[in-house]
C-alpha cells in the first residue's frame, strides 16, 4: 500500500460499546490526528442521526464532528435519490433517523401507517429493535408482495451491548427476503459503495486508506475487497469463532483500537 494518508474507524465495537469509551480509545483517535492522518467514521448504526452520534461521541470525551460520520442511513439516502427517486419507503427501523434520509419519502412500517391501503416503492429495512414485531414485518411483507423493492441498510446479525450480543436486523432480513423471494439491496456496509462514498468524502484513493472494525466481514474483508488495507480488532462483536470461519483472511489483527497508533506508524514507513 501507498503511505497511510486516511483512516476509516468503526464505532460501535471498535471505539466504544454502549456508547462508552473502550479502553484506550480515545487517546488512540488523538494520536492518530496528531499524526496528520484524516479520519472518517463509518457505522451501519441506525438507531441515531450523525449529530445524535457526534454528541454521544463528544460526551465519551471524543472528538469528532458530525460531518466527519458516514451512516448508514446517509449512504441509504444517496443511494435512493439515484436509484429510486421520488419513490415512498416503507421504513422499518429502531431509532429515529429521518433527519439523516434527507429527501427521502418515509413511511412507518411499525406505526401501522402502512396497511394493505398504502402503497410503498421500497420497503427500507434498519437496524432491529421492538419495532421488529410479527404484525410490522407482516406488512412489510405486504408490500414486498404488491412489487416493492427490499433496500437494507445493513445486514449484521447481531452487535454487542454492554449486556452481551443483541439480534440485529440481518437476521429478520433473511427472513423477508426468503418469503417474499427476492433480494435487499444493501447499502451500508458491506456494499462497495459505501467504501466508494467514504474515501471519496476523505478524498483519497483505496491504497492510502486503511479500514479498522470489529466485524471481519462486513468491516474488514467488504474494505479490502474494495482495495482497502483492512485491520481486525478483538473488541465488540469479534469472536474466535467467526474469525476462524472467516471468507478471507485480515491485513492486520489487533488487540483493540488502543493498539493502532503502533501499527499506523509501522504502516506509514
Amino acid at each position: 500500500m501507498e503511505s497511510v494518508r486516511a483512516v476509516l474507524i468503526d464505532i460501535d465495537g471498535v471505539l466504544t460499546v454502549s456508547w462508552q469509551p473502550l479502553p484506550g480509545a480515545v487517546e488512540a483517535l488523538r494520536e492518530v490526528r496528531e499524526a496528520g492522518t484524516d479520519v472518517a467514521l463509518v457505522t451501519n448504526t441506525t438507531s441515531r442521526t450523525r449529530a445524535s452520534i457526534a454528541g454521544a461521541l463528544a460526551d465519551a470525551g471524543f472528538a469528532v464532528s458530525a460531518e466527519e460520520i458516514l451512516t448508514a442511513p446517509a449512504a441509504t439516502a444517496a443511494y435512493l435519490a439515484e436509484h429510486c427517486p421520488g419513490a415512498t419507503c416503507a421504513l422499518l427501523n429502531s431509532g429515529d433517523i429521518v433527519e439523516d434520509l434527507d429527501g427521502v419519502t418515509v413511511m412507518s412500517v411499525a406505526d401501522g401507517g402502512s396497511g394493505p391501503g398504502t402503497t410503498a416503492d421500497v420497503v427500507l429495512v434498519g437496524g432491529a429493535g421492538p419495532e421488529f414485531d410479527y404484525a410490522a414485518l407482516d406488512r412489510a411483507f405486504g408490500h414486498l408482495q404488491r412489487g416493492a423493492r427490499l433496500v437494507a441498510m445493513h445486514r449484521n446479525l447481531y452487535w454487542r451491548t454492554d449486556e452481551g450480543l443483541r439480534l440485529d436486523s440481518g437476521a429478520f432480513l433473511v427472513g423477508l427476503e426468503q418469503a417474499a423471494r427476492t433480494e435487499a439491496e444493501v447499502t451500508g456496509k458491506p456494499s462497495p459503495a459505501f467504501f466508494r462514498a467514504a474515501l471519496a468524502r476523505l478524498g483519497v484513493d483505496a491504497e492510502q486508506a486503511v479500514m479498522i472494525g470489529d466485524d471481519i466481514e462486513s468491516d474488514v474483508l467488504a474494505a479490502q475487497r474494495a482495495g482497502i488495507t483492512g485491520v481486525l480488532v478483538r473488541t465488540g462483536k469479534y469472536l474466535p469463532e467467526t474469525h476462524r470461519a472467516a471468507s478471507g483472511t485480515p491485513d492486520h489483527v489487533i488487540d483493540s483500537f488502543a493498539d493502532f497508533p503502533v501499527l499506523l506508524r509501522e504502516l506509514s514507513v
